[in-house]
């Protein structure tokens, strides 16, 4: 079974990744494009109209100020994050769009909706000599003009309410991390791809170091042993594009 004919989606490293929608609109999901594995430049972007990311760690806010600061996109952001940046970009609170976990909003001709997380935020402030608090962590799901649904799950765990995810919003492609250390491995991926119910699944925030050591062949192994060897996962090469 095809993904989506009329999307096209690239993974650059780690948790970055770009969808092209049906529309001809570009989002951009926690874009570090200065991680290892990139061959994308973060100044080489030329377009963006929905940004999102899932939490203020750094290796996913990554180059997100600056592309807001040159690009403009709509972002929806977590509450708390959303009050930092209103302070970091261009045009101030009428730059970014305060949302949380539960809510949905109709942004550059999508609808965003924005679930929860199991991991932690924030990062830290040199200044006060304290981690700066961001907000909670979370995930998106992205609703393209199609009917087709993104599911990006940001940092987290396997849990139990991913299939409360799937009762609500049925996403047809999960972006899950399987690195393990920081977020889930190859075996909680699985079983969240079994409580999502999605066939379709690209694996993120893994082989950026050593220490994110899971990889897509575990996780293809680990969702044979539960039954779900017909669950398509890609695996692109940094900065390819699936479609």
């Amino acid at each position: 079974m095809g993904l989506n004919r009329d999307t096209q989606i690239t993974w650059y490293g780690h948790a970055c990744v770009e969808v092209v929608t049906p529309g001809g609109r570009t989002i951009l999901l926690d874009p570090w494009f200065g991680n290892p594995l990139s061959p994308k430049p973060a100044n080489a972007v030329e377009r963006c109209d929905l940004l999102l990311v899932t939490h203020g760690h750094s290796d996913h806010l990554g180059d997100a100020v600056p592309l807001a600061s040159r690009l403009g996109p709509a972002w929806p952001a977590i509450h708390e994050l959303s009050l930092w940046l209103a302070r970091q970009l261009p045009g101030g609170a009428d730059a970014v769009t305060g949302m949380n976990k539960g809510g949905t909003v109709e942004l550059a001709g999508l609808k965003v909706t924005m679930t929860r997380a199991d991991h932690s935020a924030g990062d830290w402030n040199a200044d006060g000599g304290v981690p700066l608090y961001l907000g909670e962590p979370a995930g998106f799901v992205v609703e393209l003009e199609n009917g087709f649904r993104i599911y990006h799950a940001g940092d987290t765990d396997v849990f139990g309410d991913m299939a409360l995810i799937r009762e609500l919003h049925r996403p047809d492609l999960a972006i899950l991390p399987i690195g393990g250390h920081y977020t889930m491995g190859p075996g909680q991926a699985a079983l969240a791809v079994e409580l999502l119910g999605v066939k379709h699944v690209l694996p993120i925030h893994y082989g950026t170091f050593p220490i994110l050591s899971g990889t897509p062949a575990q996780l293809r192994a680990a969702l044979l042993a539960r039954g779900l060897g017909s669950v398509s996962v890609y695996d692109p090469a940094p900065g390819t594009t699936i479609d």
